[in-house]
């Protein structure tokens, strides 16, 4: 179980990109967090590597409303998630 940290910039809130993320990570199986920061979305997942890897493809496709300009990826250690979920 790998956990990562995830910034994502570009026009990301307000188009339903933390909805979008959980959406596609309850469907993959990923654990973790999503939340806005002061421009950009935040998110820790945690999976197995092709979970990880499936998970960042939806990250760069976004919402039919966002525009994803970068994402930086980064390996932490982090306590285990339960489930994945949107903080507000």
């Amino acid at each position: 179980m790998q956990t990562y940290h995830f910034i994502v910039k570009g026009n990301v809130q307000g188009v339903g990109y933390r909805f979008t993320a959980y959406l596609n990570a309850t469907k993959i199986g990923i654990k973790g967090t999503v939340k806005n920061l002061d421009e950009d979305v935040e998110l820790f997942v945690q999976g197995n590597s092709n979970q990880i890897e499936n998970f960042k493809k939806y990250l760069k496709l976004g919402s039919f409303m966002s525009r994803v300009d970068s994402i930086s990826e980064e390996l932490v250690e982090r306590e285990k998630f339960d489930s994945f979920e949107i903080i507000y």
